[in-house]
C-alpha cells in the first residue's frame, strides 16, 4: 500500500448508527508533501469538517466541506498564484463487491458508484486531499501576466508569391 501524505483513518466497525463528525488539519509535514504530489508551490493551509453516516449495513455517507489555500505557479509568468479554495463534496463508501469490477456502467444523472471500503477503513484525510486535486486551477494566471502571442488571434502566415506573378506583370505591359 503507499503511504498517503494526509491520512486520518478511520475503523468503520467502530461507526455506530448516529452520524460522527470530525475535524482534521493538515500538518506543515502534510502541507508540503500535498504540494509535491500535486506540483504546485505550496499547501498553506488544509482544513476539512467532514461527517460519516451509516447508510445500510454495508454503505458509509462521507459528506463534509474542505478549506485550502494554496500557491500555484502562473502559466504565463510562472509568478506565485495564491487561491482560496472552499468546496462541499459526499462520497459514499461500501464493503460490498461487485459481481464484475472490470465493466463500469456510467449514467450521467445517477450517483457515482460507491468507493471501497479497503481493509475496513475510510481515509479522512486521503478523501479530503482528492478533493483539494480537483479543485485547482489547471491553469492558474496571474492579474498581471501577459502573453502577447496568445492574446491576438492566429493568423496564417504569409502567401508565398506565385512563381508566375512577375510573367502576369509582364503581361500588363
Amino acid at each position: 500500500m503507499i503511504a498517503l501524505e494526509f491520512s486520518r483513518p478511520v475503523l468503520v466497525e467502530r461507526l455506530g448508527h448516529d452520524e460522527r463528525t470530525y475535524d482534521i488539519e493538515a500538518n506543515t509535514e502534510e502541507r508540503a508533501a500535498l504540494a509535491a504530489r500535486y506540483g504546485i508551490l505550496a499547501v498553506e493551509t488544509l482544513t476539512a469538517r467532514l461527517r460519516l453516516t451509516r447508510t445500510g449495513s454495508t454503505r458509509v455517507r462521507l459528506s463534509g466541506r474542505f478549506s485550502a489555500d494554496v500557491v500555484q505557479s502562473c502559466v504565463v509568468s510562472l509568478e506565485p498564484v495564491a487561491a482560496h479554495l472552499e468546496e462541499d463534496f459526499a462520497l459514499t463508501f461500501a464493503t460490498e463487491k461487485d459481481d464484475d469490477p472490470d465493466e463500469v456502467v456510467v449514467i450521467m444523472d445517477d450517483e457515482d458508484p460507491p468507493e471501497p471500503i479497503e481493509s475496513g477503513i475510510i481515509d479522512l484525510g486521503e478523501a479530503a486531499a482528492e478533493h483539494l486535486a480537483l479543485a485547482l486551477d489547471p491553469f492558474p494566471r496571474a492579474a498581471t501576466a501577459a502573453f502577447d502571442a496568445g492574446d491576438e488571434p492566429a493568423r496564417d502566415p504569409p502567401a508565398k508569391a506565385s512563381p508566375f506573378a512577375a510573367l502576369a506583370s509582364l503581361k500588363k505591359k
